[in-house]
């Protein structure tokens, strides 16, 4: 009996449904369950239910299951890989394998062959499967166990540059560098690490703003001269220099089954470390770049505001926070709220992150003298509406972007400062006079990105007082959510992330302090109390109290 008719007896689809799954089957050439699934007919516990029952095997859940080191030794990882099967339990000379493809019955006697034993199947979820062999197997565990095989227990010595290439463009190599690249982006992942030490090579993945260590085998040691020449052949980067950093870049697809074929840039920095060379690759997503403003949790007064300064005829608007806090992505989402047929946008950026329909882009090239300074001044004969200056680094640039507000353009730009006010006396430290500075700048807004709680495993909790900061004015009884770590967010308890902002307006009274030349904690004290300021602490705790982020995660990403 088939998969699809148990469903059917069982009354979870319909015979319509059935057969629109059997085209489509014939179509793609997939399992019928997978496309039952996909289509949405059914979920997966449902499937994994009546395919127990079809085989009359017990159905196991491998999120909640510790499986002893020496019962997974059980079997080589290259076949856990390419059977989706693991050992999980091993008693009486038998073998307890879960398997989410009961269909190849003949793997049985592979397994019965290897592990030297009588083999019990059960089922698990596909998903849950997978997830368990990433966990307890490591990344690229299939790969390393072929490639490891026949190989002496001693690291291998940095080949020659010809042998080099050679390892580099073996297909096992190829599919080791692919894997860790696509677990990143399983994992959500915006940077990869790859750091070599004397006796090991670390992975790393900053997930959420924080980096973590990826699970990779032991053997990943032997091949790290092969995985860095790989990601350099990748980006066309010169394999043969080992001495001076090298920056390239790598565009990267993959398909999945929720989104197809999704595009990536991956922007790849390696530097000669102590013990070989260091490689970072960021990953942008190219999709991000279709966010909106709704999308980034602007409170509304915030937002409100936002987008009147942001279609103002003319001004500098500034986008400041530290490095990684969103302000590119907050730019380019203000971009494609103004952007239109009407309206000319070019940008200036080093690099260029993301490539925008409809938008003019100029990447900064110092090699041959395009700074922003002189990109800047150039652009402003191409008769734009709207000019993006990636970055105010210098006097030069500053004054160069005030003088384009003066003459009728809005200027979107981004300052490396803890505070919206701070931005103002920073364009002062740069040396530009604060007549200039209090005439074109119409508005600041800082930012920061905090941690979500997890949704799986969020739940609520009465804080002690003695936890509660001084700002954070919260109701009797009022209880806050924290989450208590999962799978699904690998025991952080935060998945995601949202921005807190803080947005200064400059009105007549903050113009006259600029000319003063004023500090700023005391234009930030003068605007709040007029109502001109919403800062950074205060979206924090409004996030803490709408359950969204934790006290202790607003409170470092401030402070930062």
């Amino acid at each position: 009996m088939g998969i699809g008719t148990v469903l059917l007896q069982r009354g979870l689809i319909s015979r319509a449904q059935l057969e629109d799954a059997l085209g489509e089957q014939r179509r793609t050439g997939e399992r019928l369950d997978r496309v039952l699934v996909r289509m949405g007919f059914v979920t997966r516990e449902q499937v994994l239910e009546a395919i127990g029952e079809q085989f009359h095997m017990p159905v196991v859940d491998l999120t909640t299951m510790v499986v002893e080191a020496k019962v997974l030794k059980q079997l080589p990882a290259r076949l856990v890989h390419r059977q989706n099967c693991v050992p999980i339990a091993q008693a009486n000379g038998t073998l307890t394998v879960a398997t989410s493809d009961p269909f190849e019955i003949s793997v049985l006697d592979e397994l019965r062959l290897l592990a030297g034993c009588s083999i019990d199947l059960v089922l698990a979820d596909e998903e849950d499967l997978h997830k368990f062999i990433r966990l307890n197997y490591g990344v690229g565990s299939d790969t390393l166990d072929e490639m490891s095989a026949g190989l002496e227990a001693e690291p291998a010595l940095d080949p020659a540059t010809a042998e080099e290439v050679e390892q580099a463009q073996e297909a096992s190599v190829i599919k080791l560098v692919n894997d860790i690249i696509i677990e990143a982006m399983n994992e959500r992942s915006t940077d990869v690490h790859i750091e070599p030490y004397e006796k090991e090579l670390v992975v790393r993945y900053r997930i959420d703003g924080i980096l973590q260590r990826a699970n990779v085998p032991p053997t990943i040691n032997r091949f790290g001269a092969a995985i860095i020449s790989r990601i350099k052949i990748m980006a066309n980067l010169n394999i043969a220099e080992k001495r001076t950093p090298q920056d390239g870049r790598i565009s990267f697809r993959r398909r999945t089954r929720e989104h197809g074929l999704e595009e990536y840039d991956l922007r790849v920095s390696v530097i000669p470390m102590l013990s070989g060379e260091g490689v970072v690759l960021r990953i942008l997503n190219k999709s991000a770049v279709t966010l909106t403003l709704d999308d980034l949790g602007m409170p509304g007064t915030v937002f409100s505001v936002w987008d009147e300064i942001i279609r103002r005829p003319h001004g500098i608007v500034l986008v400041t926070g530290p490095t990684g806090s969103g302000k590119s992505t907050t730019l380019y989402a203000s971009m494609n709220q103004i952007v239109s047929d009407e309206v000319k946008v070019i940008t200036i950026e080093d690099p260029v992150e993301y490539q925008v329909a409809g938008i003019n882009q100029i990447q900064v090239n110092d090699k041959v003298g395009l700074t922003f300074a002189t990109g800047l001044r150039s652009i402003l004969r191409h008769d734009p509406d709207v000019v993006l200056v990636g970055e105010i680094r210098d006097k030069e640039t500053a004054e160069t972007a005030v003088q384009a507000s003066l003459t009728g353009h809005l200027v979107f730009s981004t300052l490396h400062t803890n505070d919206a006010p701070g931005a103002i006396t920073r364009l002062l430290d740069m040396g530009v006079e604060p007549f200039l500075v209090s005439s074109s700048v119409e508005g600041v807004l800082a930012q920061r990105l905090v941690r979500r709680i997890c949704t799986e495993c969020g739940q609520a909790y009465t804080p002690d007082p003695a936890d509660i900061p001084p700002g954070l004015k919260l109701g009797r009884d009022q209880t806050l959510m924290r989450g208590a770590g999962c799978r699904s967010c690998r025991n952080t308890g935060y998945r995601g992330r949202i921005g807190i902002y803080e947005i200064l307006v400059i009105t007549d009274n903050t113009r006259e302090m600029i000319m003063q030349r004023i500090n700023a904690p005391v234009i930030a004290k003068r605007a709040e109390e007029d109502g001109d300021l919403l800062s950074l602490i205060d979206d924090g705790y409004a996030k803490v109290r709408a359950g969204v982020t934790t006290i202790g995660e607003v409170m470092r990403s401030v402070k930062a």
